[in-house]
């Protein structure tokens, strides 16, 4: 019946609340002046006083409901009501003291007790008030315990906490129940009504309130800071989710409540190093830059964090023809949005194809170039050998080639981990595309340099998308080894330090990036399963959500990656950023490999190619058959 009550309530259109409110109003101002009088004299019913002055009555009633129009009482919605208007409560009530004392003044009629404005201004305040909290109450009470809402426990009772649970009472889909949070000063308080516990109570509230989400509203904590919640709110069949991080709602980019998936940084705990200014403009600011591949997945980041050191030019160097829309789409909206003075110059084209590579370089005199064109998927390159030995070795080749013959002052290669004791012909292409630049670096007024990292998240054939999808499914989460790791590292953060590492290049440079420690697959799979709220499937827990399946190792892939290929190592001027020192072959031992793959493709020989490869490149081992397509 209340729930019903409720219900047509909250469906009523403003202006009739606002006369439900009004209408309240006028019964509780004569009670409250007949409450006066009965408190000051001692008796239930004052006849005499209030036959005296019952012209008192019929005053108050519309002076009063004027005063509380002009301080805004009406316009509070009451299911939200807050300190604002209870203000308005206290201010009208103390005007309307004054004007019962002002008019009983003006009337000078005798035998009025000089008390009962005081008295009338604190039992109006305690009705009218009252009468407000108690319909908030019973609406929240009404809403937890029969509305069709989903309970939720946010963690985080501060300022961006209050805003989402604002923001959650207006909606229709969640029903905030409780807080978590680590400051023990707000422990057995309430924010907003909602009583904040200890994170150590979190087991006893879930199930008392049946909770499956947890929304977390730390946006400003770090990542090592969130992974610790996380770990804490793991072990329990909870969905959690976040709000958008602090710069996005401060640049209007996001709202407080447009809730998120946690994200696999948060997962990993890792607080990025913030760029250093002067190695992140070197080869930028105010020169002609141009990135290969500009619409991959790290060419794009890479593009995007150039703009933000305000080159001259940057060409958007690319085959792919909607990926470089894309990318030209995108940057062209920033460049506007942040008013900056770049001519951005997107340019169809191949790496392989020479004229075309040099052309663009003279026409623009390009001083910086960033390599990032490549076959990057394991198992397609090992399908399509010849492909992938053209565009990673050959085009590698071809665009240093430009760069050397027109002084470009600065070529950085974009390589990979899976370009150390390769196992699989994309990363063993890499490592001799590395070589490549590492014997120009011999002859070469072109600074080269190489950047060498693992896995980045979100790129194309991350495992992190595709696990989220298999989870919305319903299952199964498949991985292709219970033994496998990889390391992880944010596309942004990955693009900065590639920038940065060019700077600090000498000639023929091998960076390797800091990509702390490797992550194992099937933990990760783990975690983002029990942190969509499922539970995991297995021999131990039959009753589970959610399966784990073993695919087997694909053609070429590693059980772990490296990034080193011998052990020699120093640090840099920056602490996410190492140099190595590691050996290459002789530039006429790569001729002569390419000229002999160049033989083999006329057969679609592809185990001649991948023989050659083998004894180029020192340490390639391939760990599975011939499966390239047109063997």
């Amino acid at each position: 019946m209340k729930a019903k009550l409720t219900a047509k309530y909250t469906e009523l259109k403003r202006i009739h609340k606002k006369w439900i409110m009004v209408l309240a109003d006028i019964a509780i101002l004569p009670i409250s002046l007949w409450a006066a009088f009965s408190l000051r004299l001692g008796t239930l019913w004052p006849n005499t006083h209030i036959s005296q002055f019952w012209w008192l009555f019929v005053a108050v009633i519309p002076t009063a409901i004027l005063i509380f129009a002009r301080l805004g009482l009406y316009r509070a919605i009451i299911r939200y009501i807050g300190s604002k208007a209870l203000y308005a409560v206290l201010n009208g009530s103390v005007l309307m003291s004054f004007v019962v004392w002002s008019l009983v003044f003006i009337s000078r009629e005798p035998g009025f007790p000089r008390s009962i404005p005081i008295i009338f201004a604190l039992v109006l305040m305690v009705l009218v008030g009252g009468s407000r909290l108690v319909v908030r109450w019973l609406y929240n009470w009404v809403n937890v315990n029969f509305a069709s809402r989903e309970p939720v426990v946010i963690y985080g009772a501060g300022d961006s906490g209050m805003q989402l649970v604002s923001s959650l009472q207006k909606g229709k889909e969640y029903l905030p129940v409780a807080f978590l949070d680590d400051n023990p000063q707000l422990w057995g308080h309430s924010v907003h009504g909602i009583s904040v516990y200890c994170p150590e109570s979190m087991d006893e509230i879930f199930k008392s309130m049946n909770i499956k989400r947890v929304l977390l509203a730390v946006p400003r904590a770090t990542k090592k800071e969130r992974k610790v919640i996380l770990d804490k709110l793991e072990p329990f069949p909870v969905h959690v989710q976040t709000i958008p991080a602090m710069p996005d709602i401060v640049a209007g980019l996001a709202t407080v409540d447009q809730l998120q998936e946690v994200e696999l940084e948060d997962l990993l705990g890792r607080d990025p190093v913030p760029p250093k200014k002067e190695l992140f403009e070197a080869c930028i600011k105010n020169k002609v830059v141009m990135v290969t591949g500009a619409g991959g997945s790290i060419g794009s980041e890479i593009c995007r964090q150039v703009i933000q050191a305000n080159p001259n030019k940057l060409i958007l160097f690319e085959l792919n023809e909607f990926s470089l829309y894309a990318i030209e789409r995108e940057l062209l909206k920033e460049i506007a949005k942040s008013n900056l003075n770049i001519k951005l110059l997107p340019i169809l084209g191949s790496v392989c194809n020479a004229n075309r590579v040099e052309g663009v370089i003279a026409k623009y005199n390009v001083n910086t170039i960033y390599h990032a064109a490549a076959f990057k998927h394991v198992p397609l390159v090992e399908h399509n050998i010849f492909e992938g030995i053209r565009n990673n070795v050959v085009g590698t080749k071809t665009v240093a080639e430009a760069a050397h013959k027109l002084h470009v002052n600065h070529f950085v290669l974009i390589s990979t981990d899976k370009a150390v004791r390769p196992t699989n012909v994309m990363g063993a292409t890499k490592r001799l595309a590395e070589q490549v630049i590492q014997n120009l670096a011999q002859q070469s007024s072109t600074i080269f340099s190489m950047v060498r990292f693992g896995n980045v998240l979100g790129s194309s054939g991350s495992v992190v998308p595709l696990f989220r999808k298999q989870i919305a499914a319903g299952g199964p989460v498949t991985v292709t080894h219970p033994d496998i790791t990889r390391f992880f590292m944010t596309i942004p953060e990955a693009s900065q330090l590639v920038i940065q590492a060019g700077a600090m290049a000498k000639g023929g440079d091998v960076f390797v990036l800091d990509m702390g420690a490797s992550v194992k697959i099937l933990d990760l799979a783990h975690r983002m399963i029990e942190l969509s709220g499922f539970e995991v499937k297995n021999d131990d827990n039959p009753e589970g959500d959610i399966a784990v399946e073993f695919t087997g190792l694909r053609p070429g892939e590693k059980l772990f990656e490296e990034l080193l290929i011998g052990e020699s190592v120093i640090g840099t001027e920056h602490p996410k950023i190492l140099r190595a020192n590691e050996i290459f072959v002789d530039i006429s031992e790569i001729e002569s490999s390419l000229s002999a793959f160049e033989r083999a493709e006329l057969s679609f020989d592809a185990k001649q190619a991948r023989t050659v490869l083998e004894k180029v490149v020192s340490g390639f081992k391939p760990n599975s058959e011939l499966v390239d397509l047109l063997q």
